[in-house]
């Protein structure tokens, strides 16, 4: 079986490059004003699932949490491995396979690290995993795209120079997904990747929400933890507790 856009994609260093405009700066201050609402105790064991490089987990790890990375990525997970501690350590694995159970008292799923799947079935039994991860009564954050502004100001077409490789994207809504290629030259080889997410509403999140045992605390629209506005706001950010042991 070919390997899905996504293991291709995030395993590749030019993903890095092309977004690295979202930078520690940009993950501290959305850590610190989640922190300033949720108040997790000190020494709350957090569990950051699609963590990347670990941005987000390495700056609360600082902030004196215990937390756990995870990412289908073995060049991400490499490459997070370089700041473990007692306190913080890095696992290759599937979002949608179980993890630890009843462990963490906090989950983060940031940065549209969701929508990567075919079926319905296979995001429910994310979300299912990330409840099972969870003690009772733990909090998962899901942070991902405002869908109806991407699609209401989807630009099709735009090329962007990024460490002097021109990247050239294409855009299109096909199936219910946001299709976004990837094409560039380098050192005189052409490479083309793809990303396709589902293009999931607020309603969509309450239906997959209900059916994976969460319950939706709160709601917001940026990083600053704003009101969500479906036409304006740039994200859609749920705080929801588990209410299903």
């Amino acid at each position: 079986m070919p390997d899905k856009w996504y293991q291709n994609w995030f395993n590749s260093p030019y993903y890095h490059i092309l977004y690295q405009q979202h930078n520690s700066s940009e993950a501290e201050f959305f850590i610190d004003n989640l922190c300033s609402v949720l108040h997790p105790p000190a020494g709350a064991r957090i569990l950051d699932i699609a963590c990347g490089r670990g941005r987000h987990s390495v700056y609360l790890s600082k902030k004196g949490f215990d937390v756990t990375g995870t990412d289908l990525s073995h060049a991400n997970i490499e490459y997070a491995k370089q700041w473990e501690g007692d306190h913080l350590h890095f696992f290759e694995h599937d979002m949608r396979s179980l993890f630890y159970i009843n462990y963490f008292n906090l989950a983060l799923n940031l940065f549209t690290s969701f929508g990567y799947f075919d079926s319905e079935k296979d995001h429910v039994n994310a979300l299912t995993a990330f409840r099972k991860s969870l003690r009772p009564d733990g909090i998962l954050v899901l942070d991902y795209f405002n869908s109806e502004k991407v699609l209401k100001n989807l630009v099709l077409s735009e090329s962007k120079v990024v460490d002097g490789i021109d990247f050239s994207l294409h855009r299109r809504a096909e199936k219910g997904k946001i299709i976004k290629t990837i094409e560039f030259e380098q050192n005189d080889k052409k490479f083309r990747f793809q990303e396709e997410v589902c293009a999931f509403t607020l309603a969509d999140f309450e239906r997959l929400f209900a059916l994976s045992g969460f319950s939706i605390i709160q709601y917001f629209g940026d990083y600053a933890l704003r009101p969500y506005e479906s036409s304006g706001s740039d994200r859609l950010i749920f705080i929801c507790r588990k209410v299903h042991a």
